[in-house]
This record gives structure tokens, sequence and C-alpha cells, in this order.
């Protein structure tokens, strides 16, 4: 996988990828970056032999790493039974292993350890035949499938393994929305051609990640302030979603534009628009300075205003 020039994305952008089974999530999102000439990340690790959603982050947007990585996640798996078992009895066992689980990372993973507890939303017997069985799972970022169908297996009294996963969406975004390798490789060339709108429609702006995330609309004259690192006070905040002290907290313009994410200071019941009083510290910063006038006294550090 080879690119060209690089492609500009000045605020930085998602690409959703079709991960195909045999390379690693790292080696696509590589190759991802040549094809676009851009830095890039990704968000939540595939194993080589699974598919599906993996979220590439490009330029600015690898700051969305915290958001995308604690996204939930929903999969799709072949499981193998290692003895006859009738639906019924899959059936049953499957409600039993929604909720909260406890899981421990397997002995080949690069995370400690430790005994953890996650939540599985749902848990869905879609199709049996003789042995196999196809099930949907929801469930919480870092729910590993394959300890979950083993522990299955052992609940039926059988044995059961991960015969092959798909991971159908990952937070917003679904499997109907990423492209492949190739499908990105081409609509790269065509931009570098003059043909912008192909690859423009795969490239994601960054508030489209924002999903569930509590969000604080402000001034025009607060914007650049928060550009350069200031905490946002009360006094240039227009509106603000539901939030409790210390929440990562999204801060966007009135025309939607991602000015940074930050943590609240105070509870989104202490604040109150156009009102004195610290409310957000930023954290990671999106928009480039200069983007909008300055509304603040440098001088004066009157922050927010």
């Amino acid at each position: 996988m080879t690119g060209g020039e690089p492609v500009p994305f000045p605020r930085g952008g998602l690409v959703v990828i079709d991960k195909p089974r045999g390379p690693s999530s790292h080696q696509v999102t590589a190759w991802a970056g040549e094809i676009l000439g851009q830095k890039v990340g990704h968000a939540g690790t595939l194993d080589p032999g699974v598919s599906g959603v993996l979220v590439v982050m490009v330029g600015s947007a690898v700051r969305l790493a915290p958001v995308l990585l604690s996204h939930d996640k929903e999969y799709v798996a072949l499981v193998r039974f290692h003895g006859s078992v009738g639906e019924g009895a899959i059936r049953k066992v499957c409600g039993e292993f929604s909720g909260r689980i406890y899981q421990r990372p397997p002995r080949r993973s690069s995370v400690a350890r430790n005994l953890r507890i996650r939540t599985v939303h749902s848990l869905d017997l879609l199709e049996v035949e003789g042995r196999l069985a196809v099930l949907r799972i929801t469930c919480d970022a870092g729910t590993y499938i394959r300890t979950l169908c083993h522990h299955i297996g052992l609940a039926l009294g059988c044995g059961a393994h991960m015969q092959e996963l798909r991971r159908t969406r990952s937070g917003p975004f679904r499997e109907d929305s990423a492209h492949t390798l190739a499908e990105l490789r081409d609509a790269a060339d065509a931009f570098r051609n003059g043909v912008r709108f192909p690859l423009q429609d795969m490239i994601l702006r960054p508030e489209a990640a924002l999903s569930g995330l509590p969000g604080i609309v402000i001034r025009d004259t607060a914007v650049d302030a928060l550009c350069h690192g200031a905490v946002l006070a009360g006094a240039g905040v227009v509106s603000s979603g539901t939030f409790g002290k210390g929440d990562r907290v999204a801060i966007l313009t009135k025309r939607g534009e991602l000015v940074c994410l930050g943590r609240a200071l105070v509870p989104s019941s202490q604040v109150t628009p156009g009102k004195p009083g610290l409310v957000v510290a930023p954290e990671s910063v999106f928009l480039a300075r200069g983007t909008y006038p300055r509304g603040w006294k440098k001088r004066e550090r009157l922050h927010g205003k």
C-alpha cells in the first residue's frame, strides 16, 4: 500500500475501515496512513484473524483516542461447541451472560491480567446449525469475546471456542459505513487528481465521534481563548448538556465545530450561561488558534469572555 502527496486535513478526521482478516490493526492503520500521507492512529485493536469496523484517526483527530476507545462495541461471533447442545440451552445460558461479567485478560494479552468487570448489554443467538452457533454481542469496550465464548461453553458443560469474529459496530460507526483500503486508495488518488468528493465523503468530521458525550456550546468570542489553553468560564457559555464534576466534556462552537475536549470543574447544575465561574479545563484542542477572532485580553487574562 503506497500513497502520494499528503492529502490535506486541516482539522483532522476519521475514516471507518473494514479491516480484513490477516493483517494486524496496526498494519492496516499504517497502510491507511501511507495512502493519505498523514499521521494516523486507530481506536480499538482487532486481532489479525478478526475483521470489521476499525476507526482510523487522521491528523489532529488522533487526540480523540480517549473518546473512541471508550465506545461500546458490537460483534458477530461464530462459536463452535465441543459437544451436542440444544438451542434452548444455548439461549438460556446467553441470557445468564447478559449484564455485568467478570473477565481476566488472556495470557497473550499486552495488558495486566487483573480481574475486570465488563457489561454485556445484549447477547442474542442468531442461528444454530449442529455444533455451530452465531451470536451477536453488544458490550463495553475491552470485553474479550474469545473469553466470553469459552465461558459460555463451560457453563453449558460441553466446552466451546470462538471460531470467527467480526466487529460490526464501534460506538456510532457501523459496518455499512466502512470502506476497504482499496476504496480509500482509489479515493485518495482521485483527490490528488482534482476529484475531491469521494474522499470527502469518506472522511468524517471529528464531531462524528461525540455521540453520547455531554457538550457545551460557547460564544464565538470565547473560542480563541480556549484554543490558547484558557479555562472556560461561565461567561463564555451559551448552553450546556448534563454532566458531573470530573466528566469529559466536548466544547463546541455555535456552528457545531469541536473546539476541544476538557474535564468539568463543576457539575452542570452549577453552570449558568453568561455568569462568572470556571467551568471546564481543556485537555485536547482541535481548532487552530486564530480560526476565530480574539475576544479576550491577553494582559488581563479575561478568559471565557
